[in-house]
């Protein structure tokens, strides 16, 4: 079958009217309505945004190929639509698209159709193709310039005698009919440029076809895997393998290729990773916000367990067991007290905002996303004036690259090495220390100024104001407010408002830590072994340890500590505990002046609100 048998002159508009994104899917969903091809108007064009929704479809290059395979559809066609102007589809280059192929494919499409669909995926590859098409002014040429290029015979393989082995690549899209072919041609255009062998399987509506075998995988050099959808992957254990969204093959070929050359890739191992991969269309990649959060996330985690945990040992050997002019110092303890909170936690919120913003952006985005990091650390904005500084860069290196696009070939190498990090770390910095930095540390004044003026009038309201501060941002500016205003009470000789303030501290990550032993199906494996390193830090008050699950989950997490801790600094008021050490978690509860049981007591309540709230607010881990 010919793809002018699916796009006839009823199904072209030359010039599309719409502005927007959804007005482009619209006016091509009734150019396919108008012409016979659906049975429900209203469904198909469900569909179409349903698979938006997914990603977009919007190639770039000017392209984009809005599609669905459903029963609404009546007949397989295609709708054509050309916008001179240019329309923002949400495109991968972040670039105005004009070219727009609707494809509209039955339930139950058969192969001849498929397979004229892949070829007219693959066709928009072609720059000519698109170039001609920019050109045409009237339906027959649109048609004379598909049928031109119709019908050539697709290259599954490229080979080449460079020396070294060869690359695989294995493509995959939910629907099976643009996305898969799309990436696979991408991927084999680059091959040729870069002299690399290559062969490429496309898992489309189909089937499967240019199938793998097993002496391929072999003698492999890499494997890379771009699907959104099932991918048989235990065929490649042992192999190097790039695991990516189909999106990113069409995007960054060049990068997969020479990421697969180099090997820079895990070993997959089989096991688990296959068992993720059998979920299917219904497996959903984290992407956008979330994805780049938890890419920081992940990267900091270590920091602040192996950091925590040094901390709460050096406690082992007495509070001020870290200061020199205290008689409990002792040179080990020291060390430790230094590695761990000296050092660990001084990187947590750099690493967390470097990995946020190369995630964004890519590797040219991690030297400014440290930057940022670390002004939002010395600044005292604690984690989320990190994660603040880490979008940012993220997005001002995605800017530079925009600007940037159009320079010379000859300053291509020049890019990565000196503008991405130059003007990436110079702006990142501007703005963080001129417009963030000076705002964060005038709330940090302003709500100290706030607790020295409500002193300890009504003693219940004041603990559950600063239990609750403690757990706000775990550590930055409104944390060390009111740990700030407990040591000066300690100094006037008012030992009560310390004692919420430490209560209030522990809860957080002793609350996290119950909640992943209770509810271990709503925490993912890193989650419930961070639980375990939380408890540690928890009892030696290291508030910190509870900033992994805020930033991933932000807002059912902050709203349970902080409930948590208020209710736990207000009961510490009550049972009238004073405290006169200003760290130090259990450890210092002998010394309490009261009674350390009800103070336990304090604690234990608090925590136990915090397990129950974030086991409720959350939703299970798939």
């Amino acid at each position: 079958m010919r793809i002018t048998e699916l796009l006839t002159k009823d199904t072209i508009q030359l010039h599309i009217s719409s502005h927007s994104k959804n007005g482009v899917i619209d006016e091509l969903v009734s150019v396919l309505d108008q012409s016979g091809k659906l049975q429900d108007r209203d469904e198909f064009k469900k569909a179409i945004l349903n698979r938006e929704a997914q990603s977009t479809t919007g190639i770039g290059e000017g392209i984009a190929i809005p599609h669905a395979k459903t029963s609404a559809v009546k007949a397989p066609a295609i709708a054509f639509g050309k916008s001179e102007a240019g329309v923002d589809y949400e495109s991968l280059d972040g670039e105005p698209a004009h070219l727009f192929f609707m494809i509209a494919a039955t339930e139950g499409a058969n192969q001849t159709h498929l397979e004229a669909l892949s070829r007219l995926s693959s066709m928009l590859m072609d720059v000519d193709v698109r170039k001609a098409l920019l050109k045409a002014g009237t339906e027959e040429e649109v048609l004379e310039i598909i049928n031109a290029h119709d019908g050539e015979e697709e290259e599954t393989t490229v080979e080449t005698s460079a020396p070294g082995g060869k690359i695989l690549a294995v493509t995959a899209c939910p629907t099976g009919i643009a996305h898969t072919y799309m990436a696979a041609d991408a991927l084999k255009a680059k091959a040729k440029t870069m002299d690399v062998n290559l062969k490429v399987e496309t898992n489309g509506s189909g089937g499967a076809k240019n199938v793998l075998t097993q002496e391929d995988i072999e003698s492999a050099v890499a494997i890379i895997v771009a699907a959104d959808t099932k991918v048989e992957m235990n065929r490649f254990k042992g192999k190097h393998v790039i695991e990516v969204p189909v999106a990113e093959a069409i995007r960054r070929p060049e990068e997969l290729l020479n990421q697969a050359m180099t090997q820079d890739a895990p070993i997959y191992k089989g096991g688990e990773q296959e068992k993720d991969s059998d979920k299917g269309s219904e497996k959903k990649q984290k992407s956008g916000f979330y994805k780049h959060l938890m890419n920081g996330v992940s990267n900091m985690l270590p920091f602040v367990v192996g950091g925590g945990i040094l901390i709460a040992i050096s406690f082992l050997f007495g509070i001020q067991s870290a200061n020199p002019d205290s008689p409990e110092y002792n040179e080990f303890a020291a060390i430790l007290n230094t590695i761990g909170g000296g050092n660990a936690f001084y990187l947590m919120v750099p690493v967390l905002a470097g990995f946020i913003a190369m995630s964004i952006a890519d590797r040219p985005g991690f030297a400014p996303g440290m930057v940022g990091g670390l002004i939002a650390a010395t600044g005292q904005s604690g984690f989320l004036g990190g994660i603040i500084a880490g979008f940012l860069a993220g997005y001002v290196v995605l800017g530079i690259k925009r600007l940037t696009k159009n320079f010379p070939s000859a300053l291509e190498g020049i890019k990565p090495v000196l503008i991405y990090p130059l003007l990436g770390i110079f702006i990142t910095g501007v703005i963080m220390l001129q417009f963030l930095v000076e705002p964060l540390s005038a709330v940090n004044t302003g709500i100290q100024n706030w607790l020295d003026g409500l002193g300890t009038g009504n003693l219940i309201l004041l603990g559950l104001i600063l239990g609750g501060m403690m757990a706000v941002d775990m550590g930055g500016p409104i944390n060390k407010a009111a740990f700030t205003f407990g040591i000066a009470m300690i100094e006037g000789g008012n030992l009560a408002p310390h004692a919420a303030i430490m209560a209030g501290g522990m809860v957080p990550p002793l609350g996290l830590a119950m909640a992943t032993t209770l509810f271990k199906k709503k925490f993912n494996d890193n989650e419930r072994k961070a639980g375990i390193a939380a408890y540690f830090m928890g009892a030696s008050f290291i508030t910190e340890g509870a900033i992994p699950f805020a930033a991933a989950d932000p807002f059912r997490v902050i709203p349970s500590i902080v409930t948590g801790s208020a209710i736990a600094g207000a009961l510490t008021m009550f049972f009238g505990i004073g405290l006169p050490a200003p760290h130090g978690g259990l450890f210092v509860f002998p010394v309490v002046e009261g009674n350390p049981f009800l103070y336990l007591l304090a604690v234990l309540i608090g925590s136990v609100i915090t397990a129950l709230m974030v086991g409720f607010l959350k939703k299970p881990v798939k």
